[in-house]
């Protein structure tokens, strides 16, 4: 395992960090530690996760984890988060992070989902920056961190005023112009920089056709290919890879034994493709999940990724076989508006389902 230098805190974390938040069975928190373990054993030494992941059952599952990772002895570093606004639901937060996770401190607490600068004011003024930091204080958290999705300049609007020891923000091979700025300004100040999505979501590996333009081996697969981009950039310090299962993690793993850095030429090959095409897939992160008539908006956009990447599956099968569902369920959509506020990449979400019930009308004419 190859390890770098997080920012200015002098902790020397893995070039891959753990996801916890795509557990294979995440109600398993048995099984789910036993990956955790696993990627532990292969020299990951990260590790994320949220008091949201799940209902907790993320915090609980690398919580166990941590109990033999404590016996088996090595540095491992916990990154957890809060997104609340006032500064006693984040202590709230902290607190049962800290129980869960069963430490007496967060390596790395994370302000997190800062969706736009107006947001980031609410924090600020809500007191939730001031309680970090009064946590910091008393040893509850080693380094402050936040996450974001905002666009590349934004981002630097909150790295100027010089609050955080690093940054989480989505980054990958599909959307990598939207934030670059953000990136290279982080690395700038030397901050700690860790990007999550770096596999899209699962997009990139469902799909190997339409992404094996990022190869530049014929050996090479298209989950090797999409870390091997990241790796190439020295501004980051590790891409933050959401595991399923120890299959998972060996497949991270084997991709950074692999890695032989991309050029720049090749980079910006890359991006002339992706700007053209790809820009605007769904990474089913699932922040979108705020639906107030409980439609799974995630699913129905993961299925309208097909109609930008060519693929051959039908809509409908993959609606029903997938993800148990059909198109009807969209009549439900009262046209709120709530998942487009939430989406971290701006999609136009009412639009997309209007293409997709138009395709699938078609598909099934």
């Amino acid at each position: 395992m190859t390890y770098k230098k997080y920012g200015q805190t002098g902790k020397m974390v893995s070039a891959v960090g753990f996801g916890a938040m795509r557990f294979e069975h995440p109600e398993q928190v048995e099984e789910s530690a036993e990956t955790v373990l696993h990627a532990f054993e292969k020299g990951i030494n990260y590790f994320d996760t949220a008091p949201g992941y799940f209902k907790g059952k993320s915090e609980e599952a690398v919580g166990l984890a941590v109990k033999e990772m404590k016996k088996r002895g090595g540095p491992f570093y916990l990154s957890t988060k809060s997104m609340k606004k006032k500064a006693s639901d984040l202590r709230r937060d902290l607190e049962k992070s800290l129980e869960r996770l069963g430490v007496d401190s967060i390596d790395f607490f994370h302000c997190w989902y800062i969706l736009s600068v107006e947001d980031w004011e609410s924090r600020k003024t809500g007191g939730a920056v001031d309680e970090i930091m009064r946590a910091k204080e008393e040893g509850l958290i080693k380094h402050a961190a936040f996450s974001t999705h905002m666009p590349g300049d934004d981002i630097m609007k909150v790295l100027d005023e010089d609050i955080f020891e690093g940054v989480t923000l989505g980054y990958s091979v599909i959307n990598f112009p939207y934030r670059e700025a953000g990136l290279k300004a982080a690395a700038k100040k030397d901050m700690g920089v860790v990007v999550m999505n770096p596999l899209a979501g699962g997009v990139i590996p469902r799909n190997p056709e339409s992404f094996s333009f990022i190869k530049r081996k014929p050996e090479q697969s298209v989950v090797e290919a999409a870390l091997h981009f990241l790796f190439s950039h020295d501004e980051i310090t590790m891409p933050l890879v959401g595991f399923r299962n120890k299959s998972d993690v060996d497949d991270a793993v084997r991709a950074l034994e692999t890695f032989q850095p991309y050029q720049t030429g090749e980079i910006e090959v890359i991006k002339e493709r992706v700007e053209e095409e790809f820009n605007n897939l769904c990474t089913t992160c699932r922040y979108c999940d705020v639906c107030p008539v409980d439609i799974d908006v995630w699913r129905f956009m993961e299925t309208a990724n097909l109609l930008y990447l060519k693929g051959e599956e039908s809509l409908t099968e993959r609606l029903r076989g997938h993800w148990g569902t059909s198109i009807d369920e969209l009549d439900r959509c009262i046209q709120c508006g709530d998942c487009e506020a939430a989406c971290t990449q701006h999609i136009p979400i009412l639009d997309r389902f209007e293409e997709l019930k138009e395709a699938i009308r078609k598909e099934n004419a």
